[in-house]
């Protein structure tokens, strides 16, 4: 007889797919439309405007370091419930109008209640994968990413042009309760819990960081400053070029460009080897950037966003890293990923 194979598409990894779809959709359709907010409604300058829109990721980043802290002291299913709660409550702030400030600091808020609830969702979905199927999963898990990368700001700017506002925050808001509301039906493993030592214990900066995770992290963090711009600004580059029908189709483009590079490019690596498939997608990222930067019509517009989603393909860089390292994830100790990795 043969063995059943473990299934990859279980109730829990669609839930934590479709929870994740919806939060990064939310995140990136505000990103996409804030900053124009920003200058319509408190008349803030550009750098205002940009501080509005970047502060989210700053607050973003403090959720996920203060997640690792706690997470040994809270159940995984408690604490996704109360990230994606506090998510749906902190988008009821930007119906306030208390000023500049107060919009900041609820940016900030709304941030890290995002940054709590994704920490939660990446580990979640990796013990829920079977382990002979991990690569796959997460690879299908990443789509969900991806196409909110896409419909997010498309669905953003489209609303800017033919909606108010306050429309763009009812959808986020409706979307946070339905995260929310299907977040309960999550079940969440039995993970046996190692005792930490005495020297882990309290906040260790060396905790939070894999030296050998460094030279890849600074190549993604390059990336993403830059498209964190496009992100940003897009909305005001193309109402300044006088393309802001053609804006809304820029993550469309880049979208559907991903999700065609996504098998493509590792199945190159499989028969070629990373490098030679990692060197010209900077290269091509890179032209992408220079080409938005002197866009002048519709189609110089979206030929950027093909090259910028080929070259910032995320998955040819975890692509990379994995193939460099034989990965086994052994325990989720302070809520971060401990990998153990042997040499090839």
């Amino acid at each position: 007889m043969k063995q059943l194979q473990p299934k990859l598409w279980t109730k829990d990894f669609i839930i934590l797919s479709l929870v994740n779809f919806f939060l990064i959709f939310v995140y990136l359709l505000l990103n996409a439309t804030i900053a124009l907010y920003a200058i319509k409604e408190f008349n803030a300058t550009t750098g205002q405007a940009g501080l509005v829109a970047g502060i989210f990721i700053i607050g973003a980043l403090a959720g996920r370091l203060l997640t690792g802290g706690i997470v040994a002291k809270i159940e995984y299913k408690q604490l996704l419930i109360i990230g994606l709660v506090f998510f749906t409550l902190t988008i009821l702030l930007y119906f306030v109008d208390y000023g500049l400030t107060f919009f900041i600091v609820s940016r900030f808020l709304n941030g890290f209640t995002l940054g709590v609830a994704t920490t939660v969702i990446g580990t979640l979905v990796t013990l829920t994968i079977p382990a002979s199927k991990r690569g796959e999963g997460i690879g299908y898990f990443a789509v969900s990413t991806a196409m909110a990368t896409g419909l997010g700001p498309f669905i953003g700017l489209y609303m800017t042009q033919h909606t108010g506002f306050v429309k763009i925050f009812i959808l986020c808001l409706l979307l946070g309760v339905v995260s929310t509301v299907i977040g309960f039906f999550v079940s969440v493993p039995k993970i046996e819990k190692m005792e930490m030592k005495q020297d882990d214990k309290g906040f260790k900066l060396y905790g939070l960081i894999e030296p050998k995770a460094l030279p890849i992290s600074f190549i993604i963090l390059i990336m993403t400053f830059c498209f964190s711009s496009v992100l940003s600004y897009i909305n005001l580059y193309a109402i300044e070029l006088n393309l802001i029908d053609t804006a809304s189709f820029f993550f469309i483009v880049y979208t559907v460009t991903v999700l065609i590079a996504r098998p493509f490019t590792g199945r190159l690596m499989d028969s070629i080897g990373p490098n030679y498939v990692m060197y010209p997608a900077f290269f091509v990222f890179g032209a992408g950037m220079l080409l938005l930067s002197t866009a002048s019509s519709a189609a110089t517009l979206l030929i950027a966003a093909a090259l910028i989603g080929f070259g910032s393909e995320c998955r040819l860089l975890l692509d990379v890293l994995r193939r460099r390292r034989h990965s086994t994830i052994v325990y989720c100790e302070k809520g971060i990923m401990k990998i153990y990795h042997d040499d090839e």
